[in-house]
């Protein structure tokens, strides 16, 4: 479209400073006339574009021009940059060559080294980045992929899906796709899968007809509501993973927080990896698991000592 001609001429300007009308011919594919014109009309519109004759000339603009203030916020520069720098961090093909262009348009108005996104969670290798850019490459290639995959209840299974749609959620990533080892549409965490494989098989996009969580078929996950008492020292993890209106102060300092999550081996380790920091009031079912499960973390270490 003509407009966005218009604007990415400008934003060449901008970064190169000076260039020719067959240099921009080329690039956009049109004829050094169009180009011309294209100039005629961002000077009128007020852009200080000028042309210079003979060895050495081009097209450039005024020293030191940058786009009008309004034409973005502040606000909204920093919105982009943020969506930017979030493309960027899921390697996205062209995003290299965007945040040049824009980084022309900021000039000194604004700086991009406020954010920085990586996806891959902490304790990591390079192996986690390399799953997410390749289900990432199936989806937009629409290709089958297999892997190897561990579900909450330790259970691993061969799988080959037909990825659609990857989502963040509750601190993880997800894969959602049509399983045909299921021969249904589940949900699969990045973090539990290994050994996966994009395969030369091309798929069709079938129409969703259910979303599941993946999850054993024979043993459905129920759901617990926990109270659990948390030491001050701990409070910084608390604020961490619950909103304030979750959280209830004592007047010994201890903050209360109840919640409900499924009741699985996952909730288990996540109340004991606060350690001597929490404690469970309720229910008293999960306070004698918890319990058991030091003991036996106790006993571990006293046979090694």
């Amino acid at each position: 479209m003509k407009i966005n001609r218009l604007l990415e001429i400008t934003l060449v300007l901008l970064n190169k400073g000076n260039t020719t009308a067959r240099e921009l011919a080329d690039r956009f594919e049109v004829s050094t006339r169009t180009i011309y014109r294209d100039i005629d009309e961002l000077s009128a519109a007020g852009v200080p574009v000028f042309t210079n004759k003979g060895s050495g000339g081009g097209i450039s603009l005024l020293e030191n021009y940058v786009l009008n203030r309004s034409f973005m916020t502040e606000h909204e520069r920093d919105s982009l940059m943020l969506a930017l720098k979030t493309l960027q961090a899921t390697r996205y093909p062209e995003i290299e060559a965007v945040l040049e262009k824009i980084g022309g348009l900021f000039k000194e108005t604004t700086s991009d080294d406020w954010v920085h996104i990586e996806f891959s969670p902490w304790g990591s290798g390079p192996n986690e980045e390399n799953k997410f850019l390749d289900i990432k490459r199936a989806i937009l290639e629409r290709k089958i992929i297999t892997f190897d995959y561990i579900n909450a209840d330790g259970i691993m299974s061969h799988r080959r899906i037909e990825p659609m749609q990857l989502a963040y959620k509750g601190q993880a990533w997800y894969v959602w796709g049509y399983c045909e080892t299921r021969r249904d549409f589940r949900t699969f965490r990045i973090s539990r899968i290994r050994n996966i494989v994009v395969t030369d098989e091309g798929f069709v996009r079938r129409p969703p007809e259910s979303i599941k969580e993946e999850e054993p078929a024979a043993k459905p996950r129920k759901s617990v509501t926990l109270k659990l008492r948390f030491q001050p020292e701990n409070l910084y993890r608390v604020y961490d993973d619950y909103d304030e209106e979750r959280i209830t102060r004592n007047p010994d300092g201890t903050y209360d927080v109840t919640v409900t999550f499924p009741e699985d081996e996952w909730v288990y380790g996540y109340i004991m990896s606060f350690g001597s920091y929490v404690e469970v009031l309720e229910p008293p079912h999960i306070r004698d698991i918890i319990r058991e499960r030091m003991k036996k973390t106790l006993d571990f270490y006293e046979k090694s000592s």
